[in-house]
């Protein structure tokens, strides 16, 4: 993003509501400059516009941020996440620990797995569980190597927390392996120095064993 919308951003964050005048004169730039790079921010889905009436006189069109924009400011959810499994794990055994992920991903393959459930083979499936992993913030993909499924992913969203407590790849596993209603195997893992984790994916022949403590599911 260009550093002109990042400073339009940051500016309507300290803000809250903005006239097209009043950015321009904040940041030294011409109205006509602006608004060029609040229409941008406007098809990103960043930015929203509101039609402003104060007193009396034409009402005046104010920019504000749009809930998606928070992502373009700087974070700390990983840490935070971090920092709570630490406590959880000073308070918790490990078999606990685990039987919390796997509830977890239980929980996340019924609230998003719908669609992929309702496909009728397992390609399908794991085509719609690609578009599903990509709103999660995975870049992932699948193929077939003869009679095997693989699928790929090319980056972890939970990098940070996966480096501190690298049980979190449990819910990975055993959210991929629910969704699909199938046997999941990790044949490769970035955390382990790979270019990416990969995922073998067979017919289920039997309700996989997701109850089992870390050191023990596989």
């Amino acid at each position: 993003m260009s550093q002109t919308r990042q400073q339009i951003l940051k500016r309507l964050k300290e803000r809250g509501r903005m006239t097209v005048a009043q950015l321009a004169k904040e940041l030294g730039l011409t109205p006509v400059t602006v608004h060029y790079h609040l229409n941008v921010l406007q098809r990103q889905g960043l930015v929203d516009a509101q039609l402003e009436r104060r007193g009396v006189g034409r009402p005046r069109l104010v920019f504000f941020l749009r809930e998606e924009a928070l992502s373009q400011f700087p974070q700390s959810y990983h840490r935070l996440a971090a920092r709570l499994l630490n406590e959880l794990k000073a308070r918790m055994p490990e078999e606990e620990i685990h039987r919390l992920f796997i509830a977890m991903a239980r929980e996340i393959a019924v609230e998003h797995g719908q669609r992929v459930r309702a496909c009728q083979t397992l390609e399908e499936k794991l085509e719609a569980l690609v578009a599903l992993l990509g709103e999660e913030g995975f870049l992932a993909r699948w193929e077939q190597l003869g009679n095997e499924l693989r699928l790929h992913q090319y980056n972890c969203p939970y990098n940070y927390v996966v480096h501190h407590h690298p049980e979190v790849c449990d819910l990975d596993r055993a959210l991929i392996s629910l969704t699909l209603e199938a046997d999941v195997e990790r044949a490769r893992c970035i955390l382990s120095g790979d270019v990416h984790c990969t995922f073998i994916i067979k017919p289920q022949t039997a309700p996989p064993l997701l109850d089992l403590p870390s050191g023990t599911s596989g």
